[in-house]
This record gives C-alpha cells, structure tokens and sequence, in this order.
C-alpha cells in the first residue's frame, strides 16, 4: 500500500488545529504552580470555578489511596494535602487525556493499552528520578513528561496499523518506519501538540527527542538529565511489556548509552521493578482512567 506523505501530514496538521485548546482554567493553574511564591488559597480561587476540576481534586484526596479517616469537603484543604505540584500535574495530565479522548483516533493503537504504557513510562521515569535524588518537584515533571511522550501517536490514522505491522514482524525501530512509510514520526508531531498546548521546555524536548538517544548530548546539562531519565522510563515501559504502544523492540545499546548520560547503574536501573507497579495503580487512581 502506498501512502501520500505529503497528504499524510496535511491530515495530521488539520487534525491538531481541530484539537481543542486546553481550557483557560488550566493555563491559570499552570502559570500560578510557576510561581514560587503561589499560595493554596490562589489555586483554590481558580479551581473552584471548574466543577470537574474540583470534582477530581476532592475524589483524589479521598481516594483508598490516600486512606484518610475522614472524609476531606474544603477544595483549599484538599489542595495543601495533595501539594500545589500534583494538584498542578492533575489538572494538566486530565485535561490532556480528556482533549486526546474526545479526538477521532485510528484503531491501531487500543486507547487504554496506550495509557497503560504512557503511565508506565511516566511513573518509571519518576522513579529513575528518584533513584538520582533529583528533588521532588521536578520528578512530578519526568511523570508528565514521561506520561505525555508518545502524544504524537494519537494524531495518526488507520495507515498507522501498516507502520506498526511493519515494526513487529522486521523488528524496526518504530521511528525509522514511520519516517519512512509515512514521511513524519511521532515526535514532530507531537511537538506540534506541544507547541499548540504551549507545554513547557522539559515537556515538549521530551516529547520531540525521547528517541534521539545519540543526540541528547547536545542538550543543556539538566535538560540532559531529564531527557535521559524520560527515555529510560520509555524503555523500561517497553521491557516491562506494561500496555502497548507499537516499539515492542527497544533497542539494548540505547539502555547502555543512557545509563552513561544519567549515571545511573544497571542495577539501579532494575531496582525500580517491585515499586513501579504499586506507583502504576496510584496513577491510574491520579488520572482517574
């Protein structure tokens, strides 16, 4: 089957100007976390007029996960218990999954298998975080980062089934064989996204370059880090077989380069194992999928 590229990203540029805007409510909870003197009491100011919003705030809190005795009602108690930064990375990650749900999607990738992975790589990449002792608000960003790097699958029709079969059964790297059947991969277009949601720069690097391993050197020092530490929870994701998102080959040199970029061991690395999935399950419960 062949496939006109040009009108293969034609598609996908239409697609990404339909996506909706994230709404203004998570800009403003978004530009108020940026701010190291932000109080609850803003938040809670701009929270309360999103019911949905609060809705998810308060039924987190009160989630089996965080098993207080009694049931939390203040919006502005809620938000000092669950930290300005989750209530942030909530608000953002939600929002996103709801724009990405409410899209026209091919078949070829299962919706749910898809979030299993994203969170899989997100909840990795945090933990990776950990591991270097990288301090806690920063490691909530390799979550969202590591949770939104494959974005740039979602804009991509029914051909995409043909790349993906391709990838399995010549065991590709994913990207090559987008590149090379349809003529963009899934990291420009995710960038696209990015530049549309206006994401920040660890966000949006990771989304564009998780996979250019040889090329992470380039980057500034801490940007360095938080690629590398994004790409390795990818990677983890992948081994681990956690949901699906079309790179069931992830290449073993590229683990090896990483772990020289972040200096982290093979043994940390594995170490991550038995708390990964316990870590899973509270992200699932955070995004509510």
């Amino acid at each position: 089957m062949s496939i006109d590229q040009d009108k293969q990203r034609r598609d996908i540029e239409k697609f990404i100007s339909k996506m909706p805007s994230l709404s203004t409510t998570v800009g403003k909870v978004m530009e108020i976390c940026s701010r190291t003197d932000a109080s609850p009491n803003e938040l809670n100011k701009v929270i309360s007029l999103d019911p949905v919003l609060t809705g998810q705030v308060l039924k987190l809190i009160n989630s089996a996960y965080y098993s207080l005795v009694n049931k939390v009602t203040s919006l502005t108690r809620a938000i000092t218990m669950l930290g300005m930064n989750t209530v942030k990375n909530m608000a953002l990650s939600t929002a996103i999954i709801r724009s990405v749900a409410g899209a026209k999607k091919s078949k070829a990738l299962p919706t749910k298998k898809f979030w299993a992975h994203s969170i899989g790589a997100g909840v990795s990449a945090k933990l990776l975080g950990e591991v270097k002792g990288i301090p806690v608000m920063e490691r909530e960003e390799l979550f969202l980062a590591g949770l939104l790097h494959d974005l740039g699958k979602v804009p991509f029709g029914d051909e995409y089934i043909e790349v993906l079969n391709i990838a399995k059964y010549e065991q590709l790297p994913l990207c090559q064989v987008e590149l090379d059947v349809l003529g963009i991969d899934h990291q420009e277009v995710g960038l696209m996204i990015a530049e549309k949601w206006k994401l920040n720069t660890v966000i949006t690097t990771c989304i564009g370059s998780h996979h250019e391993i040889k090329n992470i050197r380039g980057q500034a020092a801490e940007l360095q880090q938080q690629l590398g530490l994004v790409a390795l929870g990818n990677l983890y994701a992948n081994i681990l077989d956690h949901g699906y998102a079309g790179n069931p080959f992830p290449d073993e040199d590229d683990v090896h380069t990483l772990l020289g970029i972040t200096g982290l061991t093979m043994e940390e690395f594995c170490g991550i194992g038995n708390r990964v999935v316990e870590e899973i399950d509270k992200a699932k419960i955070f995004l509510q999928i």
